[in-house]
């Protein structure tokens, strides 16, 4: 073949490529819409949510049930979808896997959008932000006022087990010895018994454990440390799932409802006698 017909051969291909593509990228663009994570969550009749316990993000209350700020959430997106919702209480350090394994659809559990963990799910935009808040306790830790404070060798930190409190405190007392739970009570419990110095946590959590025990707890530090946007986890490869989720965040964040939640759960104590 001479090369003056090779490349009128090439020309005529790419022609016939360029005439068909939008025909298989509509079909293309249908079977990904088709298979999405929320069309096929829409077909079960159902949305699932993966979720892990914190204080007030997700809790049981008295009888055993789910409440928080996390469920009010969920709840609210599955009624807007028109769905039921199945609430997934999923260990934190096992949840990511969960998700890429398919227990789940979403996970809508106070998780702070790392680069990390963005390797490995893709992240809706905000729909809060969170902080590390420090607890102390007074025997322990008598005077300590800052993190350099907390930033030695024979000082005991709990932390939640993958968490990014676990990397806040890493990160900001290196020198410090960190106990890992997988629950997050546990560790709490310890600094009550005085078998640590500290606990760090997301926000509001070390106030309201300062608040509940305060002739042996104390808050060294006001406020929190760090801040940390939150975001839905989903699976990569999901666009439609994506957007959909991020247009209902910036619904709910112009009509307020999710500022209107946020207070009621973190800036009250209205709902405490629900689990206590």
């Amino acid at each position: 073949m001479t090369e003056k017909r090779c490349i009128t051969s090439i020309l005529a291909l790419l022609l016939s490529l360029t005439l068909i593509s939008p025909a298989l990228g509509g079909d293309l663009q249908r079977q990904l819409a088709q298979e999405s994570t929320v069309a096929q969550a829409v077909k079960r009749g159902s949305l699932k949510v993966g979720l892990d316990i914190f204080v007030p993000w997700a809790m049981k209350d008295k009888k055993g049930n789910l409440v928080g700020f996390e469920v009010d959430v969920a709840k609210e997106l599955a009624k807007d979808m028109g769905l039921e919702i199945e609430l997934v209480p999923t260990k934190w350090d096992g949840i990511i896997p969960a998700l890429l394994t398919g227990k789940f659809d979403v996970i809508i559990g106070g998780m702070g959008i790392t680069p990390k963990r963005a390797l490995q799910v893709n992240f809706s935009v905000p729909y809060e932000y969170s902080g590390m808040g420090i607890v102390a306790h007074k025997k322990k830790a008598p005077g300590f006022s800052s993190l350099e404070d907390f930033n030695k060798s024979d000082v005991e930190i709990a932390v939640k087990l993958g968490t990014t409190a676990e990397a806040a405190a890493k990160k900001m007392m290196p020198q410090a010895k960190l106990r890992r739970f997988q629950d997050e009570a546990q560790a709490y419990q310890e600094l009550r018994n005085g078998n640590v110095h500290a606990v760090v946590g997301s926000a509001p959590r070390p106030a309201f454990e300062a608040a509940a025990y305060p002739e042996t707890l104390y808050l060294p530090l006001e406020g929190t440390f760090t801040k940390e946007p939150i975001g839905f986890a989903v699976r990569k490869g999901d666009p439609d799932t994506l957007a959909f989720f991020n247009s209902w965040i910036n619904l709910k964040w112009e009509t307020g409802w999710l500022k209107e939640r946020y207070n009621y759960w973190f800036r009250t104590k209205e709902w405490e006698p629900l689990v206590q």
